[in-house]
């Protein structure tokens, strides 16, 4: 069994959510993160919006740039180990724009599955 885990634009959840619905991957969870990649996230530019002294004004300017964390959306599924690169594939057919910023797959491995309602241990060839 592997993890597939996609971090996506926050605009692709919904086409993310159809093409693994259409590529038999019906069970996932979709959660809302803020984070930023190796673009660093966007500048932001702070202004006082008040009349202000020349201490404040410097201040304001040595710290006026700083790094905001982008939205997000983290996609997870657990699929197994031979539907792993369709599951891939489902992701980076609609999220792949080829722009910074199109987001990351992890792919890692899980070692037990098991269910809360009957304690059951779920195997590699059972459906998740």
């Amino acid at each position: 069994m592997k993890e597939v885990m996609a971090i996506v634009r926050q605009n692709k959840v919904n086409i993310t959510k159809n093409a693994l619905e259409k590529a038999d991957f019906p069970a996932f969870t979709c959660r809302k993160v803020l984070g930023r990649g190796k673009q660093a996230g966007q500048e932001m530019l702070i202004q006082p919006n008040f009349k202000t002294s020349e201490e404040t004004v410097q201040f304001y300017g040595q710290i006026s740039h700083t790094q905001n964390l982008i939205p997000k959306r983290v996609f997870t599924l657990v699929v197994r180990d031979d539907e792993v690169q369709k599951a891939v594939n489902a992701i980076m057919e609609v999220n792949s724009t080829g722009n910074t910023g199109d987001g990351k797959i992890f792919v890692l491995p899980i070692s037990e599955a098991i269910r809360v309602r009957d304690g059951k241990e779920q195997m590699d060839s059972e459906s998740y």
